[in-house]
């Protein structure tokens, strides 16, 4: 499906991103329930999955235990439709335009980037993912934005890979590369010209941080409510928070940036057309701030296989034909979706975390038990009876 995307007659257009979905083919169905919700409350235009929309490299995995149960490259395909259809058909059911960038778990498998991006391509309300330069990769694309008559651009999105691994050498990277910044130069330039020589207002989503982000950190005493510890080559060095005058919201874990660094940032403040950098990968933070000029938005994860908090969720992005650079941005947390209520509560204890194995060891280990003390007292009971009768 290539649909342009416009603003709808009232002259609205409400975008959603789902941050970190990071599932397998055995899904936690509490975070689907919660997405359901979601899209059914929201009523988005655009769904954008920001990456880590799979746990790419658990596909071989048994469901408990550690062993790796597949072995070929099919059957690890098999089990990726699988684990993307959870993310995707919800969307196609009810006829929501989506699209996507990867993450850094997304490839770390047998598939190559373009092989997955098929999967997604073969859902029709799948958008973008067409960008005729294959000198960068598949998810990295532009999304412009059209008045409600569909006559002019008035907004722009722009999807940036920053994660994968080379099949070649079966080596990651953490990096916005060199031909990626050039491409979003020459687009953004295209597209200036376009709008009569003014930058054209846009968002930027991309997986990972970029690394002059890590500024909107301070140091702090380790005392300090608002403390979370930071690793250095994996070695604690201290204690930071959220530096109150550059950025608002909750820090949960250190920053986890860009290994590279190309000149990203240097490029967007010469374009002068993004309004916001807006971020996935980091599961409890949650937080706006600006550094340099380039606001950036963080947004917690939705998964519920891997590490979160309490603000896992979606966050919504209202823009109004009349000043869509003026965007309005919010959350809606799994709480706020599907109610504080003793249902909720069960399946967020069973679901939201990465302990299913142990759980289920410990409530296996529970039905022993308990099936040992009905044995014993059955038996005991019998002895009674014999002895009596």
């Amino acid at each position: 499906m290539q649909e342009t995307l416009k603003f709808n007659k009232n002259g609205k257009f409400v975008l959603m991103q789902v941050a970190d979905p990071q599932d397998l083919h055995f899904v936690r169905h509490t975070m689907v329930r919660m997405l359901n919700k979601a899209y059914d409350t929201v009523k988005p235009d655009l769904v954008v999955f920001a990456g880590d929309n799979i746990l790419g490299n658990h596909l071989k995995d048994a469901r408990f235990g550690s062993r790796e149960v597949v072995h070929t490259k099919e059957k690890e395909y098999e089990r990726m439709v699988t684990a993307i259809g959870h993310i995707c058909k919800p969307l196609e059911e009810r006829k929501i335009p989506f699209t996507m960038i990867y993450g850094n778990h997304d490839d770390v498998n047998m598939m190559t980037k373009e092989e997955q991006a098929d999967i997604y391509r073969s859902y029709s309300m799948c958008i973008g993912l067409d960008n005729p330069d294959k000198s960068v990769d598949v998810d990295t694309f532009n999304l412009p934005l059209y008045s409600s008559d569909g006559e002019k651009k008035l907004f722009n999105f722009w999807m940036l890979d920053c994660a994968g691994q080379n099949k070649e050498t079966m080596k990651c990277y953490e990096a916005v590369l060199p031909e990626t910044i050039e491409w979003y130069k020459k687009i953004s330039a295209k597209l200036r010209e376009e709008n009569g020589g003014v930058p054209l207002p846009s968002l930027m989503f991309q997986h990972i941080p970029m690394p002059e982000s890590a500024s909107l950190q301070i140091e702090c005493d380790k005392d300090d409510p608002l403390a979370v510890p930071f690793y250095e080559n994996g070695e604690l060095t201290k204690y930071v928070k959220l530096d109150p005058e550059k950025a608002h919201g909750h820090l949960g874990e250190q920053m986890c940036v860009l290994h590279e660094n190309y000149g990203q940032l240097e490029a967007l403040q010469e374009m002068g057309d993004v309004k916001a950098v807006v971020y996935a990968h980091d599961h409890t933070n949650n937080f706006i701030g600006e550094h340099d000029g380039i606001r950036v938005i963080q947004t917690s994860c939705a998964s519920f296989r891997c590490y979160g908090n309490h603000l896992r969720g979606v966050r919504v992005f209202e823009f109004d034909e009349n000043d869509p650079e003026n965007f309005k941005t919010y959350t809606l947390t799994y709480w706020d979706l599907c109610g504080d209520n003793l249902v909720s509560r069960a399946a967020h204890l069973w679901d939201a975390d990465e302990c299913e194995k142990t759980k289920m060891k410990l409530l296996i280990g529970a039905g022993a038990a308990v099936a040992a003390g009905t044995g014993a007292a059955i038996s005991a009971h019998i002895i009674r009876r014999k002895r009596n009768g």
